[in-house]
């Protein structure tokens, strides 16, 4: 089968981390997620106590490992992954929580011995737009002479409608201030969007995909609405369930947005890993696999792929 589009190593009508991988480091790099000493400004009481009402408080799919010693995290999860991909390229993933939001001093004290550790060949930080100031930046700019720096945005969406619903506590302005701040670093940007939020519409997700696709950002990672235990979204759908997307509308609408994106935008997920002793809805989205494998049918079905719509219009 023609594949139309050109960063591909298989059927792949978009821009894969595989692909980024293996065309740029000849193997995959592989991302050891590690439980940071972090908390959230969502969460802590200095914007707000309730935190994301999808948010599982940085619920860890390690927990029996989340040894406080970060690198011993790093050592006995980096072992499981190698399991499956033993020629992997190790960063190491600070994931939960806002990785950001601590004095600068501390934060260096954190960072440092994965900097100093030559086998770690990359650090990615998951972290908000607000917890993101000048000094941070300029020090996370100094570390990219030494390894890449990759730093995660959760944007969700680009309407503050949905952001306040979601209470994210910050509005697409403030993300869209960060942005501007990181843009002329040597950082690497990935930006975390959810789809399917119950008051947006299809328009509204298609809208978000061509603004996010005009950013100057390096990869992006679409997700699913998990409804979930112990979440003020699932306490709100127990009690009264609302609709979601089918999977059919899922794999139609991120199939539609991945055509907006620019061709050069890595897609590092295109949907989430739903803990399934948490997942409330939509359990559809438990088999991972069967959702990308109908993605990539969907985008053949449509004669789309990566960049076909894209318009810079600015």
């Amino acid at each position: 089968m023609n594949n139309p589009f050109k960063y591909s190593l298989d059927n792949k009508r978009y821009l894969t981390w595989n692909y980024y991988s293996k065309s740029n480091f000849h193997n995959k790099i592989i991302k050891i997620p590690v439980d940071g000493p972090f908390t959230c400004p969502n969460r802590d009481g200095s914007l707000s106590k309730d935190g994301c009402t999808f948010c599982m408080a940085g619920s860890s799919a390690f927990l029996e490992l989340s040894d406080k010693d970060l690198m011993k995290q790093y050592y006995q999860r980096k072992e499981i992954f190698l399991r499956k991909w033993p020629d992997g390229i190790p960063y190491v993933y600070f994931q939960s929580f806002s990785n950001t939001y601590a004095p600068l001093k501390k934060l260096k004290e954190i960072y440092r011995p994965f900097i100093e550790n030559e086998e770690i060949k990359g650090i990615i930080i998951s972290t908000r737009s607000d917890c993101l100031d000048n000094e941070k930046i300029a020090y996370l700019n100094s570390l990219t002479k030494i390894k890449p720096i990759w730093i995660e945005l959760g944007l969700q969406s680009i309407h503050n409608k949905t952001l306040q619903e979601m209470n994210r506590a910050h509005s697409y302005q403030n993300f869209l201030e960060a942005l501007e701040k990181l843009k002329n670093t040597a950082i690497k940007i990935s930006v975390h969007l959810i789809n399917g939020w119950p008051t947006e519409t299809e328009e509204m997700m298609l809208q978000t995909a061509i603004e996010v696709g005009k950013m100057p950002i390096d990869a992006v990672k679409f997700h699913m609405l998990h409804i979930c235990k112990n979440t003020t979204l699932g306490d709100k759908y127990q009690k009264e369930p609302f609709q979601l997307l089918s999977k059919e509308q899922y794999v139609t609408i991120v199939a539609k947005q991945l055509s907006y994106l620019r061709e050069d935008i890595i897609i590092e997920r295109l949907t989430g890993d739903g803990l399934k002793e948490y997942l409330l809805a939509p359990m559809w989205t438990l088999k991972k696999v069967s959702v990308i494998n109908d993605i990539d049918k969907k985008m053949v079905e449509l004669d789309l792929y990566q960049g076909k719509n894209y318009c810079d219009n600015r």
